[in-house]
């Protein structure tokens, strides 16, 4: 079932664009994986230290794959670097589901 992953991150002030680059770079790394869909990153209009980044997958395992690879977690280390805390991640599948 696909699923969307929403990654909410609050970054140092001065901090965004260095944040961007980053996302960009991981972007770039997850087009390359088994069952990635899409992305996109929304930055706060009023408050551009809030980013959230939606990306698409085919199912949970594709995701957790991904999430729990060394590539993504160098990236991951660097990105927190750049942030006032952890982000936090919600994960939502499409579409209505039967849970028995």
């Amino acid at each position: 079932m696909t699923i969307k992953v929403f990654i909410k991150r609050y970054v140092k002030k001065g901090k965004t664009e260095d944040t961007l680059a980053l996302l960009n770079e991981v972007r770039s790394q997850a087009l390359k994986q088994p069952g990635y869909i899409s992305g996109e990153t929304l930055v706060n209009h009023y408050d551009p230290s809030h980013i959230t980044v939606v990306s698409t997958w085919q199912t949970i395992e594709d995701w957790i794959r991904w999430q729990e690879s060394d590539e993504r977690a160098a990236k991951e280390d660097q990105l927190e670097s750049l942030q006032e805390g952890p982000a936090n991640f919600e994960i939502y599948d499409l579409g209505l589901v039967s849970r028995k």
